[in-house]
C-alpha cells in the first residue's frame, strides 16, 4: 500500500479537495473509494506525497527560463538516433540560452505527426528510447505531451474496444447519428462520428480531430486512472512540465458545444491538486487554442493550469509586423490581466501547428484578418479551415513558418526581412511570461512546400526535417539566415536571462509612446530594483521618440541592453524594426 501522511490538517485539506472534485465529476460514484484509487495510482509503492501542497507562488520559473519546441526528429542524418542528434544540437548550439525543451509526442503513432498515439508507455523506436529522453531531461527542463483527448484507431486500446475486451470496451465515447450534434465546436471539417464494427455490434465513435483519432470517454473513471498512470510514468522519467493537449474537448455531452464543460475544468483542477502534492516539481500547461476569455479560464482561481499559451500573440504580432502598426497589439496588451499568483503565460509566435486565427476573434477585424491571409498566401503559405455549426467554414489557422511570414508586409517584400523577424521574436522575450521558440523559428526555416505535396497536409509546411550535416554547414556560414538568426536570438536570450525585470511574473505595463508604430512595455523586477522599457518598432520607418515618453527615473543611468547605448534626456531613435531594452540596472 502507498504510504500517505497522517491526517494532519493539510492532509485533510487534500482529501476534502480531492473528494470535492470527484463529487462534481462523478456524482454517482463513491468518492472515498475513487479517491483511494486515485491516490494509489498517482503515488504507487515507492513514491510519496508531500505533507503540504505547494502554495501558489512564482518559484517554479524565473527569467532564466526559455523553451525550445521541437519534434524528436526535427533533425535527422539517416545514421544516428534523432534524439541523440537533438541532444547534440541542444548542447552545441542553444544550451547557454535555452534551458527547457518541449519534445512533441515521442510515442509510437499512426498519424498527425505523433498526436494519434498507439502506445503511451513506449518511446517511438524510430526516435530512440527512454534513456535518450532521460538524458535530455537531466540537462533541460523537459515538457512532454499528454494526448488525453484521443488515441489512435490502430492502437491497442481501440483494438481491444472493438473486440469487446474489458475495460477498454467502455473507454471510447459513443453517440448516434440521430443525436443533435449541431452545437459541437471543433477545429476540423471532417464528420464528427465514425461508424465502426465491434463484437457488440455497429457503433458510432466520436472523433473531434480525425477518424484516426478516437476520443476517449472520461465519464468512465477507469480512463482517468489510466491517464494518471501515464502522468506518473512521465514524471518518473524526468518530465517537469505536462502539456494537456486538446484538453478543452475532454468532456462531451450530446446536445452541448462539448468544449470547456465544467467537468473538464474539474479534471484539470484535480490533476493540478495531485501535481501540487507531488514531491517532484510538476508544471501543468493547458493547450487551448481558443479566444481570450476561454483561454484565460484555464488558470481557474490559481488552481488549474500553472501555465497557459498566450494564443492571441501569434496572429497579433503577425498583423503588427505586416501592417507596420502595433495598434491592435497594444490595445490587446492593455486589456490583458497579469497572470494570477502561481500562474504564468507561455509566449510564442510559432509552434508545430499553424498560426491560430480563432484567438484573433474580436481582436482583429474581418478586414484585418483578410489582409493577413492574403499576404500569407502571397508568400506561399496556406490556410486551414474549420467547420461552423451552420454548415459553413471559417479560417482556423494559417500554415507557414514564421520566418517566411516575415518576408513581406501588406506593401510587399522589402530589405527588412531579417530585422522584421528578429523584432517579432524579441517581443516574445519582452512580455510577461515564459518565452518559447519553435525550432524552425530559431533556425529561420523556410516553408517546406515539398513536404506539403509529399505528405498531403498543410501543417507539413512548418514541420521540415533538417539534415544535420547540412544544417551544421549552414550554421557554420555566418552569412546564412540560419546562422544569423540563431546567433541573434541566442545572444538576446543570454542578455534576457540576466535581467530580474524579465521574471515571468515581474510587473508589466503598456507604455503610451504616442506612436502606433512602437510597442512599448515597462517591466519592473519583483524587488522593484530594476526597470526595463522594452521598445519595439514594428514598422519600416525610422521612429524618433522623446525620452520624456518614458518615465525614466531621474538621477539614474539608463542603458540600452541590446545596443549598449547610453540613454540621455534627448530623443530615442528606433531604426526600422529596431528593439531597445532600456534599463537602469545591468
Amino acid at each position: 500500500m502507498t504510504k500517505t501522511p497522517s491526517q494532519t490538517p493539510d492532509s485533510l485539506t487534500f482529501s476534502r479537495a480531492l473528494a470535492g472534485h470527484i463529487a462534481l465529476i462523478y456524482p454517482d460514484l463513491d468518492a472515498d473509494i475513487l479517491a483511494s484509487q486515485i491516490i494509489d495510482t498517482f503515488w504507487p509503492e515507492g513514491t510519496h506525497r508531500r505533507k503540504r501542497g505547494r502554495a501558489p507562488g512564482n518559484s517554479l520559473w524565473s527569467q532564466n527560463d526559455a523553451l525550445l519546441i521541437t519534434y524528436g526528429n526535427s533533425i535527422v542524418d539517416g545514421a544516428h538516433k534523432p534524439l541523440d542528434l537533438l541532444h547534440d544540437f541542444l548542447g552545441t548550439y542553444v544550451k547557454k540560452a535555452i534551458n527547457g525543451v518541449h519534445i512533441l509526442p515521442f510515442f509510437p503513432y499512426t498519424s498527425d505527426d505523433g498526436f494519434a498515439v498507439t502506445d503511451f508507455r513506449a518511446v517511438n523506436p524510430q526516435l530512440g528510447d527512454w534513456p535518450d529522453i532521460n538524458r535530455i531531461a537531466s540537462e533541460f527542463k523537459l515538457m512532454s505531451d499528454l494526448v488525453l483527448n484521443h488515441v489512435s484507431s490502430q492502437g491497442a486500446w481501440f483494438n481491444a474496444y472493438r473486440q469487446g475486451q474489458a475495460p477498454y470496451d467502455k473507454f471510447f465515447f459513443e453517440a448516434s447519428p440521430e443525436d443533435d450534434l449541431s452545437m459541437v465546436v471543433r477545429p476540423r471539417t471532417t464528420p464528427l462520428l465514425q461508424e465502426v464494427e465491434t463484437s457488440n455490434g455497429t457503433r458510432h465513435v466520436w472523433c473531434t480531430f480525425s477518424h484516426d483519432q478516437i476520443d476517449v470517454d472520461f465519464r468512465n473513471p477507469e480512463v482517468l486512472l489510466e491517464f494518471l498512470r501515464i502522468i506518473r510514468l512521465h514524471i518518473d522519467n524526468g518530465v517537469q512540465t505536462i502539456r494537456l493537449d486538446a484538453v478543452a474537448f475532454l468532456w462531451k455531452e450530446v446536445g452541448s458545444p462539448s468544449i470547456h464543460l465544467r467537468q473538464t475544468h474539474q479534471i484539470v483542477k484535480m490533476i493540478r491538486l495531485l501535481c501540487d502534492y507531488a514531491s517532484e516539481p510538476v508544471v501543468l500547461l493547458t493547450e487551448t487554442n481558443v479566444p481570450k476569455a476561454e483561454n484565460l479560464s484555464y488558470f481557474g482561481n490559481s488552481n488549474e493550469a500553472h501555465v497557459i499559451y498566450n494564443f492571441p500573440l501569434p496572429p497579433l504580432i503577425l498583423h503588427a509586423m505586416m501592417a507596420g502598426t502595433a495598434q491592435h497589439l497594444v490595445k490587446w496588451q492593455r486589456a490583458m490581466p497579469p497572470a494570477q499568483l502561481g500562474c504564468a503565460y507561455l509566449n510564442f509566435t510559432a509552434s508545430h501547428d499553424g498560426i491560430g486565427m480563432r484567438p484573433a476573434e474580436g481582436l482583429l477585424s474581418d478586414e484585418d484578418q483578410a489582409e493577413v491571409i492574403k499576404t500569407v498566401r502571397k508568400i506561399g503559405g496556406l490556410v486551414s479551415m474549420r467547420a461552423l455549426p451552420d454548415g459553413g467554414e471559417a479560417p482556423y489557422e494559417l500554415n507557414t513558418t514564421f520566418f517566411d511570414a516575415m518576408s513581406q508586409t501588406f506593401n510587399g517584400p522589402d530589405e527588412y526581412h531579417l530585422d522584421r523577424f528578429l523584432c517579432s521574436q524579441t517581443i516574445v522575450m519582452s512580455l510577461e511570461g515564459i518565452p518559447a521558440f519553435y525550432i524552425h523559428s530559431m533556425l529561420a526555416t523556410p516553408n517546406d512546400l515539398d513536404g506539403v505535396e509529399k505528405r498531403g497536409m498543410n501543417r507539413a509546411i512548418n514541420r521540415h526535417r533538417w539534415d544535420y550535416p547540412a544544417l551544421r554547414e549552414k550554421l557554420s556560414d555566418p552569412d546564412s539566415n540560419q546562422a544569423k538568426v540563431l546567433k541573434s536570438l541566442t545572444e538576446r536570450l543570454k542578455v534576457r536571462k540576466k535581467q530580474l525585470a524579465f521574471h515571468p511574473n515581474a510587473t508589466q505595463f503598456t507604455v503610451t509612446t504616442g506612436d502606433d508604430r512602437v510597442l512599448g512595455i515597462w517591466r519592473q523586477s519583483l524587488d522593484r530594483r530594476q526597470s526595463i522599457f522594452a521598445l519595439h518598432n514594428v514598422s519600416a520607418d525610422t521612429v524618433i521618440l522623446p525620452a520624456s515618453a518614458l518615465n525614466l527615473i531621474a538621477d539614474e543611468d539608463w542603458t540600452d541592453l541590446l545596443s549598449g547605448d547610453a540613454i540621455d534626456e534627448g530623443d530615442i531613435t528606433l531604426a526600422p524594426y529596431q528593439c531597445r531594452w532600456i534599463t537602469n540596472f545591468s
